[in-house]
């Protein structure tokens, strides 16, 4: 048995893998989604970056958890990356889900170059969150309209904090066992960030042919590459 540690992307909270928990708990495992700090049902709670690593830890650490596969989507890979460090022996294996990857003194719009702008300037207009995603984000991500719909219902708006303090790694990001999952219908290439780490010995690439939300448009699939991940 493993313990799997689920935590989703900007604008989500840990309903979002509610399609993806039942399968990995039907093989015996320990599951637990989690909610950051702002976002869902704790929306309205302060955070910065550094909030949402420490909230990822204490999930862990709280719940005394062991063999721990530590999944981050999308924004929460900078967070989860971190966090994945800071449990030591604790950790099997942390996966990242179409996601960005924590860069020691760099920021999650540091990454964004085009896009930096656009988000800032929500952030300022949004009283300091970034504004909560749209149907039309959803085009071409392989979503049905009933995914589609249920994905914008939920989210909720993202602390703009978290999207522009720098993360703090203490090793390389390298030395972790990881696998990065790359979702093929947003984009065919992982970054460079990501690209540099899959040719060290500890990482390794896995694509789905689906879009940038994958725990809803491909949830079974998506649960498969985690157990496979995990050694199970």
């Amino acid at each position: 048995m493993v313990n799997f540690v689920l935590v989703a992307g900007a604008w989500l909270g840990a309903w979002a893998w509610d399609d993806v928990v039942p399968e990995l708990r039907a093989g015996g495992h320990g599951v637990r989604p989690v909610t950051l700090s702002g976002l869902a049902e704790k929306s309205g709670v302060p955070a910065g970056q550094q909030t949402h690593v420490q909230d990822v830890v204490d999930a862990i650490e709280q719940h005394d958890l062991r063999d721990v596969v530590l999944v981050g989507h999308s924004y929460s890979g900078i967070p989860v990356g971190q966090a994945a460090e800071r449990i030591g022996d604790r950790l099997r294996r942390v996966v990242f889900v179409d996601s960005n990857v924590p860069v020691d003194g760099e920021s999650f719009v540091s990454s964004w170059p085009d896009g930096r702008a656009a988000i800032e300037a929500s952030i300022a207009a949004t009283g300091g969150f970034w504004a909560p995603l749209t149907t039309a984000d959803c085009t071409g991500q392989g979503l049905g309209d009933e995914q589609a719909g249920r994905l914008v219902a939920g989210a909720t708006p993202h602390p703009g904090a978290t999207l522009t303090e720098p993360a703090v790694l203490g090793r390389a990001l390298g030395e972790l066992p990881a696998t990065y999952v790359k979702c093929l219908l947003d984009g065919e290439e992982p970054g460079p960030d990501v690209a540099r780490l899959l040719r060290g010995e500890h990482w390794r690439l896995v694509e789905l042919d689906t879009g940038h939300w994958p725990m809803f448009s491909r949830p079974h699939e998506l649960a498969q590459v985690l157990l496979d991940a995990a050694g199970t």
